[in-house]
């Protein structure tokens, strides 16, 4: 039986199911299929939504604030307003220009940290440079807080504490477990140290079993995008298995990847398609000929990219929970 994705173990357990793979006739990776995972989790999702509703409460709700015309933003947000739709949860957009005040921002966060009807705050990303991103998120109540961002949940999840956690790195974390790959005394190497992102993702990879989060006991090492090529090259090598976040195309390649490795492609970069004459969205891994060398490996898009959303929905429903109790 795979563990749960949920960090907090007073949360419960979602239900899972066998891991969705398809294999492409010319390679030997298997493709771990994040579309099909996370529509089959919005389906239990929906069931927790209408359990909630049935027993008298109200449905979760979630809010995001969005900043400036970012279109990428805006797609970004309004993807996870479709998918809260799904869900049962209900949303909203506060929409503000790029001209903001931090002072003016801070207090519409504090508006919604007032609002009992308010369950989950997004602070879409990327901010305006003349606001301090932490300082905002620290605004956040820590139960509201389903980014994970805020100083408050990511010291309690760093201290294997129960904590709400980034999306990015649980969508990881059960991309990998529902696929079956072995964790526990493998070698895991990390590309990309953000902390948002890579951070997280390398402490739930090292992270033992005893405290609230449901940690994988992988050896792990964290690389960025200042670590030599010789050298990131041969912690890849050793790798059993390899999560890149650092947004650059095709930074690994395949006689970079221990044979066997289970990849998981975080990484999302534009790039130009010169067949097509037109933009095209990639990962940090040459899918074509790593997917030739490894077991398991994620597509760009396609992967982690649904899953992330899938797992802002149960923080929401988590923060609901939280809020009313």
């Amino acid at each position: 039986m795979h563990r749960s994705n949920i960090l907090c173990r007073i949360t419960g357990v979602l239900k899972t199911s066998c891991s969705h793979r398809h294999q492409h006739t010319n390679t030997q990776a298997t493709i771990i299929d994040g579309k099909k995972i996370a529509n089959e989790i919005l389906k239990n999702l929906k069931a927790e939504v209408e359990d909630i509703v049935k027993a008298g409460k109200r449905a979760p709700c979630l809010t995001a604030i969005l900043v400036g015309d970012n279109a990428a933003s805006a797609t970004y947000v309004r993807n996870k307003m479709v998918a809260a739709k799904k869900v049962g949860i209900s949303s909203d957009t506060i929409r503000l220009p790029t001209e903001t005040s931090q002072d003016k921002l801070l207090e519409e966060v504090n508006k919604l940290n007032n609002d009992e009807k308010v369950d989950g705050i997004i602070v879409q990303l990327p901010l305006p440079k003349h606001i301090d991103e932490q300082k905002v998120f620290n605004s956040v109540l820590r139960t509201k807080d389903v980014d994970g961002f805020s100083a408050s949940n990511f010291g309690l999840f760093s201290l294997n504490m129960c904590a709400l956690a980034p999306a990015t790195p649980l969508a990881v974390h059960e991309l990998i477990l529902r696929t079956g790959i072995e964790t526990k005394g493998k070698n895991a190497v990390v590309c990309g140290r953000s902390k948002n992102v890579g951070l997280p993702i390398a402490m739930l990879l090292h992270s033992d079993t005893h405290g609230d989060i449901l940690g994988m006991d992988a050896t792990t090492t964290i690389c960025h995008r200042f670590t030599p090529p010789d050298q990131l090259t041969h912690y890849l090598q050793n790798a059993d298995i390899v999560v890149s976040a650092v947004g650059i195309p095709n930074l690994i390649q395949a006689h970079m990847v221990k044979k066997g490795a289970c990849i998981i492609d975080v990484g999302i970069s534009h790039v130009k398609d010169p067949s097509a004459n037109q933009f095209k969205l990639v990962g940090d891994v040459d899918f074509e000929n790593v997917s030739k060398v490894a077991s398991f490996i994620t597509p760009v898009p396609g992967g982690v990219g649904p899953m992330t959303v899938v797992m802002l929905m149960k923080n929401t429903i988590i923060a609901s929970r939280l809020n009313s109790s």
